[in-house]
């Protein structure tokens, strides 16, 4: 029986050919795949450079491995299992361009056109969420704070108004200017937010547990009132948290009674590791046991 605590994962962005059902799901909790990324650019030819879309977002994952059809069999296999899409990420696929948020009109357009092409995905694909994974923005008098703050908030209430059921998401890291975006989105819509996918894998490789439980007390504070998941990475952690201390990490809070669940990024550096999934089947077994 599923227990109500959530584990998800982000699949897809980096093209190492996994595939849902490479994956070991574990019955007992919720999860969620995350399909990275969904991204408003777009390429005219495949040689073109990458430009911002204005709020009509397509399919940069790996959608040959990771499509409909995969979605609604993974979905068919295991009962507690949703599949979201993530908005935004780092850069546009392998082109080396940033995916930064970067309306060209107003808010109300680009509103307008993320609900509807976000919509159309969500019901080609039979998914279940959208998590916003904006890293990068135009600080240099293009599109201000209150700009993003507007546009997420109101794509997500849209968004909540066609589909009630969706579960939603935003993926801070500590930084100074993408805390400075995220924490007021927070303060103002978070009535909208169902999760806070914090990015602990971005901190350091000295971080130990009691260290690991400070940074998530003051993100619990930076986003008061949120469902706040720990997490890790997989693949290539030199100088930045490992597995091992994600794992510890969440086991104290869990020990502390502060753990709603926990998310890796991701399964496609899981995929072509020596140690495939066994992170994946360590953290769903610290959720599940709750």
């Amino acid at each position: 029986m599923v227990n109500g605590y959530l584990f998800r994962e982000y699949i897809g962005a980096q093209f190492t050919g996994v595939r849902f059902s490479d994956v070991p799901v574990n019955p007992g909790l919720s999860f969620h795949f995350i399909l990275a990324f969904a991204i408003d650019y777009f390429m005219a030819t495949q040689s073109s450079k990458p430009a911002p879309a204005n709020g009509v977002f397509a399919p940069y994952w790996d959608t040959a491995n990771l499509s409909p059809a995969a979605v609604a069999a993974a979905k068919a296999a295991h009962p507690n299992l949703s599949v979201i899409l993530a908005l935004g990420g780092d850069t546009v696929q392998n082109t080396g361009v940033n995916a930064t948020f970067a309306p060209t009109s107003s808010v109300d357009a680009w509103v307008r056109n993320a609900a509807d092409s976000v919509s159309g995905l969500i019901d080609a694909y039979g998914l279940d969420g959208v998590d916003v994974d904006y890293e990068h923005f135009n600080d240099d008098g293009g599109a201000g704070v209150d700009t993003f703050v507007e546009c997420i908030g109101r794509l997500l209430t849209e968004l909540k108004a066609r589909h009630p059921n969706i579960a939603t998401s935003i993926a801070p890291f500590e930084h100074p200017v993408v805390q400075r975006y995220y924490q007021p989105l927070w303060r103002r819509y978070a009535g909208v937010i169902d999760l806070v996918n914090f990015q602990f894998y971005g901190y350091g490789a000295n971080t130990d547990v009691a260290t690991y439980v400070m940074f998530y007390d003051e993100q619990a504070a930076n986003y008061p009132g949120s469902k706040l998941l720990a997490s890790f990475k997989t693949g290539n952690v030199t100088g930045l948290l490992s597995p091992e201390q994600g794992i510890a990490g969440a086991k104290e809070l869990q020990r502390q009674g502060k753990l709603p669940g926990l998310f890796i990024w991701s399964a496609d550096s899981s995929m072509v590791s020596s140690y495939k999934f066994e992170y994946e089947t360590k953290a769903q077994e610290i959720v599940a046991n709750h």
